[in-house]
């Protein structure tokens, strides 16, 4: 009996969303078993990069904003936009060590200034808290204590290696990571909730089926899914540009 060849759908997108798509690529085939998705996660920099150099995929998925300059480039198809999930900033500590207060804006800036070492990401999170600590006057005081992770590599690893004593990220990427301390989502005060998206690659010769994925991505069938990975749902129906 031979078997059937299955029609690739190659992705690249983010870390921050790697262990969420490997959950819904599996979805995906279990309703659409003609098709494999396959995807390819790295440091969402590095993969803006390889798609505006021209890098073939068929669809990206990527922080919303990063999603609408490559729209705007004309490497991602015009309205092919479907926002598929809000994630959260959580902060983490190496495991046994002691957990500071983060319940308010100002125990957390208290955290973060007491800290002897702070951890952070290239992605949306990473711009976002540097930006906090301008807004919060430190910037100077904490420059010196600042450890930026290299792309693809998660801040719970710097964390776990003992490398740094506070760590920022997506809850999504702290998730699971063994040797850390998840002490909760940034208080609602300074909270930064990045959308993450999906598009159709300008590259793509198959635009109807990933539109079908990206489509399936956003709807209730995967919710439970997305809550699983610490992530929130988009209020469906809104969610495409």
């Amino acid at each position: 009996m031979t078997t059937p060849t299955l029609t690739p759908i190659r992705i690249i997108s983010s870390m921050a969303t790697k262990a969420l798509l490997a959950d819904l690529a599996r979805l995906f085939e279990a309703q659409s078993p003609e098709y494999s998705v396959q995807i390819e996660s790295v440091g969402g920099v590095d993969a803006a990069k390889r798609v505006q150099a021209g890098e073939a995929f068929d669809c990206v998925v990527l922080a919303r904003n990063a999603i609408d300059t490559l729209m705007q480039g004309g490497k991602l198809v015009p309205g092919s936009c479907v926002d598929l999930v809000h994630s959260s900033v959580a902060v983490a500590v190496p495991a046994g060590a002691l957990c500071p207060d983060i319940s308010s804006e100002a125990a957390l800036k208290q955290a973060v200034l007491l800290a002897s070492s702070i951890g952070y990401s290239t992605g949306p999170s990473g711009v976002e808290l540097l930006k906090q600590f301008e807004r919060w006057g430190i910037t100077a005081q904490v420059q010196d204590k600042l450890m930026q992770a290299q792309p693809g590599i998660p801040v719970g690893a710097l964390l776990a290696q003992g490398r740094v004593a506070l760590g920022f990220q997506q809850l999504s990427e702290m998730m699971g990571v063994q040797g850390i301390t998840v002490l909760g989502p940034l208080p609602d005060a300074v909270q930064v909730t990045t959308t993450f998206s999906g598009a159709v690659s300008a590259t793509c010769d198959q635009a109807q089926a990933v539109q079908a994925l990206l489509h399936f991505w956003a709807s209730a069938s995967t919710d439970q899914a997305k809550v699983n990975h610490g992530m929130q749902v988009p209020v469906h129906g809104s969610t495409k540009a």
